[in-house]
């Protein structure tokens, strides 16, 4: 398995907009393309992020779910226009479990 951690960097003020946008719009398109390990938020040390976590079973498998999820009309016409101008700055990490992961 492979993990994507991605981290956003949310304006100031918009943290509990872009959560509620997340879960009621986001969420329910993205998970047709990807499973979701975790979701979370900052309260402590660099605030106004949101960290979550996607499992694929191989780089190729998130290639093609990613490509499928950007021409998704759904995704292009609801969720984008609405959560993008919420972001400062995006990350994305491809994480691999070690051997004694209880996450494997």
């Amino acid at each position: 398995m492979f993990y994507e951690m991605r981290t956003y960097t949310i304006k100031i003020g918009q943290v509990s907009t872009y959560l509620e946008h997340f879960e009621k719009v986001g969420l329910p398109i993205i998970s047709k393309y990807a499973r979701l390990v975790g979701w979370w938020y900052t309260d402590i040390g660099e605030l106004n992020q949101v960290i979550h976590i996607w499992e694929y079973e191989s780089l190729d498998d998130r290639a093609s779910r990613r490509k499928a999820l950007y021409e998704d009309t759904d995704w292009l016409e609801k969720f984008i226009p609405i959560a993008f101008p919420m972001l400062e700055k995006q990350e994305s990490k491809i994480m691999y479990a070690a051997n004694f992961s209880p996450i494997k």
